[in-house]
């Protein structure tokens, strides 16, 4: 999903008419109060942001996306870009700046990588989910998992007995959905990069 803020209502059709030629699945806004009032936070996509709007700017609706725990990745565009622009665009995390007219080849590119971000951040966010379901000694269970330590040197580093170990990881596996050993690291290990 891609939602688009722009102001400019000649810019918002042709946008979404170029990007939908290329597979892409648009909504559009004229403004930033708009795409507050409409958003789905379950349906995470790909921000393309007009800088300059009346009321609350493109890096204005940024700021507020991120009190609301919103990350998603962002392509600021303007027609009016300059470097202090840029470098404050840069500063709250977007992952682009484009001045307009955009071209599309660089848009479609732009999109790419914040594609590549957002299938980086649900994966983080979905395995963040799943360890959030185990306790405490749990976490510190398959921390140790991942380290590559076998039941025994995990039961006498946490100083338990190995039966109560083995009784982690099978909590362990129900609650990741899996048993195998890799699966879990990977796991693990995707939520603490």
């Amino acid at each position: 999903m891609i939602y688009l803020v722009d102001d400019d209502a000649s810019v918002r059709e042709a946008l979404t008419l170029l990007l939908s030629t290329y597979g892409k699945n648009v909504t559009a806004f004229p403004n930033a109060a708009h795409l507050l009032a409409h958003l789905d936070k379950a349906k995470p996509g790909i921000l393309i942001l007009d800088l300059r709007m009346p009321a609350i700017s493109g890096l204005q609706l940024l700021k507020k996306l991120a009190e609301m725990n919103i990350d998603w990745p962002a392509i600021m565009i303007t027609g009016h870009g300059d470097v202090e622009a840029c470098r404050r665009a840069f500063k709250a995390g977007v992952a682009d700046f484009l001045v307009k007219p955009v071209d599309e080849h660089v848009l479609i590119e732009a999109i790419a990588s914040c594609e590549a971000q957002l299938a980086e951040l649900l994966v983080r966010e979905e395995t963040g989910r799943l360890l959030d379901q185990l306790t405490a000694r749990e976490r510190e269970v398959i921390e140790l998992v991942s380290k590559g330590l076998g039941s025994k040197e995990i039961a006498a580093t946490l100083d338990v007995s190995v039966r109560t170990v083995d009784s982690h990881r099978a909590s362990i596996a129900m609650k990741l959905g899996t048993p195998a050993v890799a699966e879990q690291t990977r796991i693990w290990l995707a939520a603490h990069r």
